[in-house]
């Protein structure tokens, strides 16, 4: 499917719109408009954030709650972020942009014509302003106005038969003769992606997304009924932009079709906190169905191993087609690494966490700016300014967009965007911060990110089959990956972003790990591995948390503190696996869950997993698999 493969790609390539953010003060306005309903909010706006340009966009749901989105169609950032727990009651609006960690308050004007407030990121703020669009419908209608739908290639289920993803396009002209549409895709959750540009001349017709990173060529049909053309995708190629295509067939509708049907969020009933040698009982009737028909079904290849460790009892077991040795992509979980060996060579005095990271790049890579600059901790802590992706990874093979680009590559980028950081602005949770924290430090050791993880981790924790290259014998216990829809996808090969997203690993490896950041009393110095002596210190300072995400979450060396749950965790996920791991110092409780398939338009299954896990663990209600 285009538009779902071109949604990976803005994942790899997308910068934050709002990294940028300085603290100003707000402006409110108090007055209250006529109508107070939540219905009166919806409709487009359009508005500043700051310095930058953004829309909004609020729709009413059918039970009168109200979904929204927001981007930016500039060319520069044109990415669309959903909106959560929007609330409008009478005159305040409310609402998060989870995916970084934003939020918004303001007061709607006393016309009603638009609304002004505060845009919230991390302890960051900058006045935002939004002006409601009026649109003059055209009296008559143009021959391409209406409800346009494509069923595209079918996608593997897990009942082995397959469904086709379907585009919904709805076109609309105004008084002025202009074109206007929007795009609903209507199987992943993802509706009102707004035209930038519509193009009628005679029957050729060209408009484009900017949130799904395509546009469309084609033509109208003599009889106006359909639309024959392709969807094109720029694609980044170095310094270049390389078209992706695939052919495309709208038919006109009468009507809406509706969007597909989301998984409920349902609970089950608490039970008694469950004992790390009984975990595998209970779990056996929790994710039953999930092995008969959803995410674990047969047809699907899909495999999860599980490790447990509670108390001093730790277990190993799995289902589907993983076996309790297999190896896993841990994507993300890496950064953790990456942020113990931060803490290993602060304790050996190799490095100082406040030691600016262009003082370990090669010299000349980057300038010394004027004032405050990225440091090491800044980089651990996801405050350093920088964008989640460096915007010279070319992108043209999407099934290894990491393979070619390395620390050359990586320097490169650095020396154009430079290192000052006056405002220690939060970062996107992208892969270039721990990815360049991991050329650093390996720059420093004089060594290579892989060796300093044996040397520093993996070998004084006996964690045989953590690395980012794996021997023969590793390899052939690498657990065939999947897509989201289930189908083959390839490991990633991964060179100088290995910091952030480069580690392969088993469930046993991961579970000694979160036992050692759990207990880093219990370790002894190794004679065959030097740096076993500042271990147990290194491990107490990587989760020291240096600050706040949002309310209640906090970052420590890479890890995330949840103050709710006392959990510390991380996730990961690569094109073909995904993962989540969690520990309780109170509890004293950790898990893994590792599944050989990527997060799908449902979510991730291993952090929904991992989630019930550990409310299992703690004795609470614990989210249900019966959807997964």
């Amino acid at each position: 499917m285009l538009i779902l493969s071109t949604r990976t790609v803005r994942l790899f390539a997308v910068f934050s719109l709002f990294a940028a953010i300085l603290a100003e003060t707000p402006r409110l306005l108090s007055q209250a408009s006529t109508d107070h309903s939540p219905q009166s909010i919806a409709g487009n706006y359009e508005g500043m954030i700051g310095p930058k340009q953004a829309n909004l966009r609020f729709r009413t749901n059918s039970d009168g709650t109200l979904r929204g989105s927001l981007d930016h169609l500039g060319p520069d950032a044109p990415w669309m972020f959903v909106l959560a727990d929007i609330q409008f009651d009478a005159r305040t609006l409310r609402f998060k942009v989870p995916f970084v960690n934003a939020s918004f308050e303001g007061e709607r004007t006393a016309d009603g014509s638009g609304v002004v407030g505060t845009w919230s990121q991390s302890k960051n703020t900058l006045p935002a302003a939004f002006t409601m669009v009026k649109f003059d419908a055209a009296p008559h209608p143009s021959a391409l106005d209406g409800i346009w739908l494509e069923l595209q290639p079918g996608s593997r289920t897990a009942q082995g038969g397959s469904e086709p993803g379907r585009n919904q396009m709805v076109f609309r002209s105004d008084t002025a003769g202009r074109e206007f549409c929007t795009l609903d895709q209507l199987d992943i959750y993802t509706m009102d992606e707004e035209c930038s540009t519509v193009n009628v001349n005679g029957n050729d017709v060209r408009f484009t997304v900017p949130a799904a990173g395509v546009a469309w060529n084609g033509k109208l049909s003599a009889d106006g009924n359909e639309l024959v053309g392709t969807w094109v995708a720029k694609i980044e190629s170095g310094q270049t932009l390389k078209d992706y295509t695939t052919s495309s067939d709208f038919h006109r509708q009468k009507a809406l079709s509706a969007e597909k049907e989301r998984p409920r969020v349902e609970y089950d009933a608490a039970i008694a906190p469950v004992a790390a040698a009984d975990l595998e009982g209970v779990l056996n009737k929790d994710i039953a169905e999930a092995l008969k028909g959803n995410d674990l079904a047969p047809a699907t290849g899909g495999g999860v191993t599980i490790a447990v460790y509670a108390h001093g009892v730790r277990r190993i077991f799995c289902y589907g087609a993983a076996r309790v040795d297999s190896i896993y992509e841990i994507g993300s979980m890496t950064k953790t690494f990456t942020g113990l060996l931060l803490a290993q060579m602060a304790e050996q005095g190799k490095v100082k966490l406040d030691e600016p990271v262009r003082e370990l790049l090669p010299a000349g890579t980057v300038a010394k700016p004027e004032g405050q600059e990225i440091t090491l901790l800044d980089l651990a802590t996801q405050r350093s300014g920088l964008p989640a992706m460096p915007d010279n990874i070319g992108l043209e093979n999407l099934a290894q967009p990491y393979a070619d680009y390395h620390s050359a590559d990586l320097m490169a980028y650095m020396g154009k965007h430079g290192v000052a950081n006056p405002t220690q602005a939060s970062s996107p949770f992208g892969s270039l911060g721990f990815g360049l924290l991991g050329v650093a430090l390996a720059t420093r050791a004089g060594t290579s990110y892989d060796e300093l993880v044996r040397a520093q981790i993996a070998g004084p924790l006996e964690m045989r089959d953590t690395a980012m290259n794996l021997t023969p014998e590793q390899r052939a216990r690498m657990i065939a990956g999947h897509d989201q829809f289930h189908g083959v996808s390839d490991a990633w090969k991964v060179d100088a972003l290995g910091g952030a997203i480069g580690l392969r690993s088993t469930a046993g490896d991961l579970l000694a790990f979160l036992e050692a950041t759990l207990h880093p009393e219990a370790l002894h110095p190794d004679g065959s591995f030097p740096a076993s002596t500042t271990l147990a210190n290194a491990l107490r300072q990587s989760v020291a948390p240096h600050g706040e995400v949002t309310g209640s979450m906090h970052i420590a060396l890479g890890w995330l503190y949840q103050s709710e749950t006392g959990n510390y965790w991380h996730n990961g996920a690569t094109a073909s696996n995904s993962m989540y791991a969690f520990f309780n110092p109170k509890g004293d409780y950790a898990a893994v869950v590792l599944y050989n398939t990527s997060p799908g338009v449902h979510g991730s299954f291993a952090e929904v997993l991992g989630r019930h896990i550990s409310q299992r663990l703690a004795g609470r209600p614990a989210i249900s698999l019966t959807h997964y």
